[in-house]
């Protein structure tokens, strides 16, 4: 017989009950959500007033950084502020609009990879074409496509999530509301009320996937053709930082979402959710700038740092 009681709130994971362990996490996490917060406003703020970046591959680059610092703030500052404050409680809501945001912000970062994947297609393999086909209207019109798709997606998976009913308890083995975490709280199985979201997002994934594989061959072959030395190189350093980002996202999201959930909390799930959710915010600001000219000349014009060499 389950115990059915109304949830009212959750209780997350948290790192450590010892206090000096609870100040480092505070103190390692503040440290990566600055660095996230500084990378990729340095990169909204260097397209947005750099009139030579206002091309579409910028555009998308911009709205990705936008996305990054949503998604890395729907979970840093409530760990954050739940390790120093020696407390574990989200609220019910607090958790729905936790899942709902991590749905939102993933999604729409997948979808945006994709367009971008597109958009260097086209630059590469049509580049005869590509401000006919890349225009300022066909831009905005893409991505507010992916934007209001992936918002009646994220409504549909967060309210199928939070139609069920919980009575396994309360605490949820992640440092935020995630999802598999949660159906482990479900009175009965719960993958039955899940399948047609998960085949869903599922034949999304894939065909996203199968989509941005198609583009890099064709523009792999299309660089080959390439005479210059120099001119596959610059085509490369352009491509090269946008597919470490797809493989980096794919691979820990994937690897979180498919593994059989554990009965119990284990480091390796700890590691896997912190590899998906903080690293990506993290690291792409450094990717995206570390091998391109423009948005190096660009930071140092801004900022006046040599670091940007």
């Amino acid at each position: 017989m389950f115990n059915r009681t109304t949830v009212t709130e959750f209780l997350l994971l948290g790192f450590s009950d010892v206090r000096e362990l609870q100040i480092l996490h505070f103190m390692v996490f503040l440290v990566l959500y600055l660095a996230a917060l500084t990378g990729n406003l340095l990169i909204i703020i260097a397209i947005a007033l750099d009139h030579h970046l206002h091309t579409p591959m910028y555009f998308f680059l911009m709205s990705l950084s936008i996305l990054d610092l949503g998604s890395i703030s729907v979970t840093i500052p409530k760990s954050m502020t739940n390790s120093l404050m020696n407390n574990r409680s989200i609220s019910y809501s607090g958790c729905v609009a936790q899942v709902f945001f991590l749905i939102f912000f993933a999604v729409a970062d997948f979808a945006l990879l994709t367009i971008m994947a597109y958009d260097r297609y086209v630059a590469i393999c049509k580049p005869l074409h590509y401000e006919t086909i890349m225009n300022r209207r066909a831009c905005v019109q893409m991505a507010a496509s992916a934007w209001i798709s992936v918002i009646l997606y994220s409504s549909l998976h967060t309210g199928n999530t939070f139609s069920i009913t919980f009575c396994g308890g309360n605490m949820v083995d992640q440092f935020f509301c995630e999802i598999p975490q949660l159906l482990k709280l479900a009175c009965s199985n719960p993958y039955f009320n899940e399948v047609g979201i998960i085949l869903f997002g599922v034949c999304l994934t894939v065909s996203c996937f199968v989509f941005i594989i198609v583009t890099y061959v064709q523009i792999l072959t299309t660089v080959l053709r390439i005479p210059s030395e120099q001119g596959r190189h610059k085509t490369f350093s352009t491509c090269l930082p946008h597919l470490i980002v797809i493989s980096m996202f794919l691979s820990t999201v994937v690897f979180a979402y498919m593994k059989p959930i554990s009965s119990s909390p284990s480091a390796l799930d700890l590691v896997v959710a912190v590899l998906y959710s903080v690293l990506p915010p993290v690291m792409n600001p450094i990717i995206y700038s570390i091998r391109n000219k423009e948005i190096k000349a660009s930071l140092r014009k801004l900022t006046g740092w040599r670091l940007f060499n």
